[in-house]
């Protein structure tokens, strides 16, 4: 048989002095509260005992959940979870959330060849839908439309973010910047090579508004073009929903 030598003797001796002085305590705690209190029912006391830890350990795990989030820990969550209270309203170029599948079909308001100036369908679509979260991505029919008038450009913008604030007062507005597009697709629509320009108007607007501006010039590359260099495929619009996400702290 092992012999137990002085060091583990002496940690056993302050473990167990260590546990009868917590018993102590606890007994003499339990006595002066027996003397100072009302006799009262057991089972009501053992019932209020087992609701309030309950509700201590639910808020001890929501707690966490957020702090999680909140320092990067794992978010299990699919995009679809994420957008719940959020809408993505825009162009062609929006819809592929919905054609994808990667959001549901009740956060994408968007209608291919939309122009800044014809979107009230949109707004009463978010006006139903009351989200807390309105994510715009328009601009690019508007680039073509306006002809490098940014100021027109501009106005329009202003006006439809004035309808949204009106139709829907609590939702909190963040505008995606217009992408870039390919070359070629500027060779067949030399207005688009102004995109840059309408871009720094438009986080001009953001900044006087007060309003979240998502700059996604990055976040494009080659590979996520389709081939006529102005929409994307389908594995470009995970990043950008993760993006918009990140952003708005979804």
């Amino acid at each position: 048989m092992k012999r137990i030598n002085k060091k583990e003797k002496r940690l056993i001796l302050i473990g167990v002095c260590a546990a009868v002085l917590i018993l102590l305590v606890i007994l003499a705690a339990w006595g002066i509260r027996q003397l100072i209190t009302p006799k009262a029912d057991t089972e009501q006391g053992l019932a209020y005992i087992r609701a309030a830890e309950s509700e201590d350990i639910e808020m001890i795990e929501q707690k966490i959940s957020q702090l999680e989030r909140q320092d990067g820990g794992e978010d299990s969550r699919s995009f679809k979870e994420k957008f719940a209270s959020s809408i993505v309203m825009g162009d062609s170029i929006a819809e592929g959330f919905s054609e994808y599948d990667v959001l549901n079909a009740s956060s994408v308001v968007s209608k291919i060849g939309v122009h800044l100036y014809e979107m009230e369908e949109q707004v009463q679509q978010a006006k139903d839908l009351n989200p807390q979260v309105i994510f715009l991505a328009l601009g690019m029919n508007d680039v073509i439309a306006t002809a490098g008038d940014t100021g027109q450009f501009l106005e329009q913008y202003e006006a439809l973010i004035a309808q949204l604030r009106e139709a829907a007062p609590d939702a909190h507005i963040y505008v995606n910047s217009i992408f870039p597009v390919r070359d070629s697709a500027v060779e067949k629509e030399p207005e688009l090579a102004a995109i840059s320009e309408y871009n720094a108007v438009l986080k001009q607007m953001c900044d006087d508004m007060q309003i979240g501006f998502i700059d996604n010039t990055e976040l494009v590359q080659e590979q996520y073009y389709e081939e006529d260099g102005v929409h994307f495929k389908a594995e470009f619009y995970p990043l950008w929903a993760e993006r918009m996400a990140e952003v708005a702290a979804l």
